[in-house]
């Protein structure tokens, strides 16, 4: 239960893409995310490195939705160093 579930990756996403981010290959993401026994650090490693196999972040709110995607890193327990990541591939 709570964020230790399996759907809790799941939750994150649908939380991130409420918040205005595109998923680019959102089905391998959430596969290879299902696959990890530790999807934080699934993710912030496909976030850093996910553009080699297509999987890309676009935040379609033009920066309007930080405060969400705060709420969703620290409601989720993602690292600082996950967000910084995470925010950091949203740059082109």
């Amino acid at each position: 239960m709570g964020s230790l579930s399996n759907e809790s990756f799941e939750q994150f996403l649908d939380s991130l893409k409420k918040a205005g981010i595109s998923i680019s290959n959102e089905a391998q993401l959430r596969e290879r995310l299902a696959e990890a026994q530790r999807w934080r650090y699934a993710f912030q490693t496909l976030a850093a490195n996910g553009k080699s196999i297509g999987i890309c972040f676009e935040d379609q709110s033009a920066g309007s939705n930080s405060a969400e995607i705060e709420r969703a890193f620290a409601e989720f327990q993602l690292s600082e160093r996950s967000k910084a990541v995470f925010s950091a591939s949203l740059k082109h």
